[in-house]
């Protein structure tokens, strides 16, 4: 997977999706629930990173790939849907 370009993407993105769901489903509710907002600090700035690099990828591949810009698009839109990520990985592992 970490091989080339179109691996990293796909390896990012799975980091990425993972990381918005723990920021989601763990860290916001313990910020205002349990009174903890360590976590939400702890997990964004880790999302944050991993977002960028997502971002960063994206942009690599779509010059390498030459994709269209409304798949360009479409893949950077999936980065605010939970669990898109991981059907945009499946997709671009099949088309790898």
């Amino acid at each position: 997977m970490w091989k080339s370009t179109i691996g990293w993407f796909r390896g990012i993105a799975l980091l990425e999706g993972i990381s918005y769901l723990v920021l989601l489903l763990i860290a916001m509710p313990l910020k205002y629930w349990a009174d903890e907002p360590a976590y939400v600090a702890i997990v964004g700035m880790a999302h944050g990173v991993l977002f960028t690099l997502y971002l960063l990828f994206l942009l690599l591949s779509w010059i390498k790939k030459r994709w269209s810009f409304l798949w360009v698009l479409l893949c950077f839109i999936i980065a605010f849907i939970p669990f898109a990520t991981f059907w945009l990985e499946a997709k671009l592992r099949k088309e790898q």
